[in-house]
């Protein structure tokens, strides 16, 4: 079979590929994305081809020239490698959060993996269960981006037949990262605990997703998952069971409980809430004797997905803005020209824009133009301040319904803990400003990675501590309450 060199500028790597390979198989871990899952209709996987021949179908070529690229660019999910290509890519530069935090444990013999499986990103770390040192870290991205970014697009690649492979990739990426740590400390592995929300944890499972494509979205096989190393194709020696811990409920994962058991919240006399700001939002409030949760609708505007210009926090976007003498001054990652926003800029830029009443109360834009402009060629349009409204209401409506099932006030809660994939890296007075969260600053707390370092701790407890959790945890669905329209709306106002 013929094979092709394809050059990766300005990365200067080179790969060799069979003959009229997909470049959406050999590209994803380089940096580009497919949050569509290969329907050619988001642009995001655009790669601009500098030597070389792509050919283009008529449909491709629309595609093209529906989202207004020039000649030599083209869409990577469209793309096959028939000759020697050479393409021009953006580096890969994921700002992964893989905690580090300290907390309280009972020394054990051996060694431990603690995995974080997210929808976007895998972060595992070796730890020493006798100090709780992490030895290694690997992070990557998690290789079923290809089939979309978003949790429906996983889904629904599932439903199309690709469930296997899906199962297959996902086992093998979080092996190979447990390889690597181990190769490098040379160490007896004694166990491995997985977290993950309820769609990822049934992937690895490989367990139906069906009942999560559709209402009333009721998954039964929730409960903790183990397994042998060899059913997973793990080569190396794992003393124990591997273990994936329980979800809690159809779209609120062990991530979450994980996040529980990290900020005590289960063991409180007071009322906390966590807030995962994700790739699917989620929201827990409670206290020793009850919890609830609820997954909103916030993650795809928070992660770029739905916004003209937006991006995941990698080179070239706009990750933070502030006023400067009544000027808009952007933080650009890499220190390059802005090319996109992600989502912590995105929450500045409209608590910026409505303190300058360049927008309205309603998010209305207050002049004739469509779009404002913030940094290089970056600008936000009518639809991306929207998209911003519907995702910050998801928060507030979720907050308030939440309350009200527990029959107390949202000033009743004495402490917020925010956690995911930007949560660390949001300005809270700008969170405040637009209305997301109506409570303090001084009650709101950043904690990173909350994931990883419950995931952690269940390396040094065994089930009965979320057992219990789970007694007093309801899932509860937002939309099904009855008065979720009118206070959704209200919370859409700036």
């Amino acid at each position: 079979m013929n094979k092709h060199t394809i050059r990766l500028h300005p990365l200067g790597k080179e790969l060799l590929v069979n003959h009229q390979t997909p470049l959406i198989d050999v590209l994803h871990e380089f940096g580009i994305e497919f949050p569509c899952g290969g329907k050619g209709t988001c642009g995001k996987c655009r790669v601009r081809l500098l030597e070389g021949e792509i050919e283009t179908t008529e449909n491709h070529q629309q595609k093209i020239e529906k989202l207004g690229l020039d000649v030599d660019w083209r869409l990577a999910c469209f793309s096959e490698c028939a000759s020697d290509i050479t393409l021009e890519i953006d580096q890969f530069n994921h700002l992964i959060l893989a905690d580090e935090s300290e907390f309280d444990f009972s020394p054990l013999v051996g060694f431990g993996v603690a995995v974080d499986l997210g929808t976007t990103t895998l972060v595992a770390q070796l730890i020493d269960l006798s100090s709780a040192k992490v030895l290694a870290v690997e992070s990557i991205l998690n290789p079923q981006i290809r089939f979309g970014a978003d949790l429906i697009s996983r889904i629904q690649g599932c439903l199309d037949g690709k469930a296997t492979e899906m199962t297959r990739l996902i086992r093998s990426a979080i092996g190979e990262m447990i390889d690597l740590m181990l190769k490098k400390t040379e160490v007896d592995l004694e166990k491995v605990v997985l977290v993950g929300n309820t769609v990822m944890q049934h992937i690895f499972s490989y367990i139906d997703v069906s009942p999560l494509s559709m209402y009333p979205f009721n998954a039964s096989n929730l409960g903790l998952k183990i397994f042998d190393r060899e059913e997973l194709g793990w080569k190396f020696r794992v003393n124990q069971k591997v273990q994936f811990y329980p979800s809690i409920g159809s779209f609120v994962g062990s991530d979450i409980l994980a996040g529980i058991v990290a900020t005590g919240l289960h063991q409180k006399e007071t009322y906390s809430a966590l807030i995962d700001l994700g790739t699917n939002g989620e929201i827990v409030i409670g206290n020793k004797n009850q919890i609830v949760c609820a997954s909103t609708a916030a993650g795809p505007a928070f992660e770029g997905a739905n916004i003209s210009m937006g991006m995941r926090a990698v080179t070239g976007a706009i990750s933070s803005l502030c006023l400067n003498n009544g000027k808009i001054e952007a933080s650009v990652i890499g220190n390059t020209t802005a090319k996109g926003i992600c989502g912590s800029a995105l929450i500045d830029a409209v608590a910026i824009l409505r303190k300058l009443d360049l927008i309205g109360m309603f998010g209305e834009i207050n002049s004739v133009e469509k779009q404002i402009h913030l940094a290089g060629k970056v600008s936000l349009s009518q639809k991306d301040i929207n998209e911003f409204q519907l995702a910050k209401a998801a928060i507030a409506a979720g907050l308030t319904i939440l309350s009200n099932k527990l029959e107390i006030q949202i000033s009743d809660i004495q402490e917020i803990y925010i956690a995911g994939g930007f949560g660390s890296y949001i300005n809270i007075g700008n969170v405040m400003a637009t209305g997301m969260i109506e409570l303090p600053e001084e009650k709101i707390h950043q904690m990173g990675n909350t994931a990883l370092i419950g995931a952690k701790m269940f390396l040094f407890s065994d089930s009965t501590v979320t057992d219990e959790i789970l007694k007093i945890t309801s899932h509860i669905n937002l939309e099904g309450d009855p008065n979720f329209q009118d206070i959704y709306v209200d919370k859409m106002l700036l």
